[in-house]
């Protein structure tokens, strides 16, 4: 990841991104924030706050679960699983502005008390070994080469027993996808590998599947509907174009026409460490 992460920081670096998402809201009259009021921008990954919820309400969190977010973005998923479920999470990202993004956010809505922002690399996790309940990842590893080290790091910090929760993208063949897409504007970005590799993997490294789910239809007809939406009423004042810039309608046009034509899939899923 070391000679990738200078290339992917930048990708997704947005300068002033908290400071921009206030005054989205303020446009819009919106003084008292709530979490629903930057649900549209802060889960960066198909169907949003919709699919964390569902894969939290899954895996029967508790107040007592101890959780860390690798590839965390502005902090979205932590806060809602802190706001209802009042676990202690951790996220991480590359990406500074991201993390001093989801620190304010939290500090602005109350959760900083559950929830930690730390800038840093996911194939060198700074934890300890056995130190998670929970370990939960939303398309992060389509910008990592180097699957194992990625998949280890998951299972050292992870306790005996302990969980790992994706939802991912996941290539269905070989063909060349359409670019640019979210997580990348070119190949030298991307780096996906099937869901049939990534149990392997899993099986390989000493975790067990609880559960695995298709989800392409589901992001099908999110995409449907978000873009008969964004026809009818215009793009929101606070969406995912305020971290993808100018161009998120052709990196979201591009993923479902992947998708669309077969060449992309998505999965959720349940591990559990051995």
């Amino acid at each position: 990841m070391e000679r990738l992460s200078a290339p992917v920081k930048k990708h997704y670096s947005r300068e002033g991104l908290y400071e921009t998402i206030l005054q989205r809201l303020q446009e819009q009259g919106i003084d008292k924030i709530t979490r629903k009021d930057i649900a549209a921008v802060d889960e960066f990954h198909v169907r949003g706050a919709e699919v964390s919820f569902e894969l939290a309400s899954a895996a029967g969190f508790d107040q007592h679960t101890k959780l860390l977010d690798v590839g965390c973005g502005i902090g979205g998923p932590c806060r809602m699983l802190a706001d209802k479920y009042g676990c202690k999470v951790t996220g991480i990202d590359i990406t500074d502005e991201f993390i001093r993004t989801a620190q304010l956010l939290s500090e602005l809505l109350n959760l900083q008390h559950l929830s930690t922002f730390i800038q840093g690399d996911a194939l060198h996790l700074p934890f300890e070994d056995n130190s998670f309940d929970v370990v939960w990842t939303q398309h992060v590893q389509m910008n990592i080469e180097n699957k194992n080290t990625f998949y280890s790091e998951i299972h050292r910090v992870l306790k005996a027993g302990g969980r790992f929760i994706y939802y991912d993208i996941f290539k269905n063949n070989n063909d060349p996808l359409h670019f640019p897409v979210p997580w990348a504007n070119d190949v030298s970005l991307s780096f996906l590998f099937t869901k049939e590799d990534l149990g392997k993997k899993l099986s390989g490294l000493g975790f067990t599947k609880i559960e695995t789910k298709d989800q392409t239809n589901e992001a099908i007809n999110f995409f449907s509907k978000l873009f008969d939406k964004i026809a009818k009423e215009g793009a929101p004042k606070v969406g995912l174009y305020l971290i993808m810039g100018e161009g998120t309608p052709v990196k979201m046009g591009n993923l479902l026409k992947n998708i669309m034509e077969g060449k992309l899939e998505l999965e959720s899923g349940m591990y559990e460490k051995n």
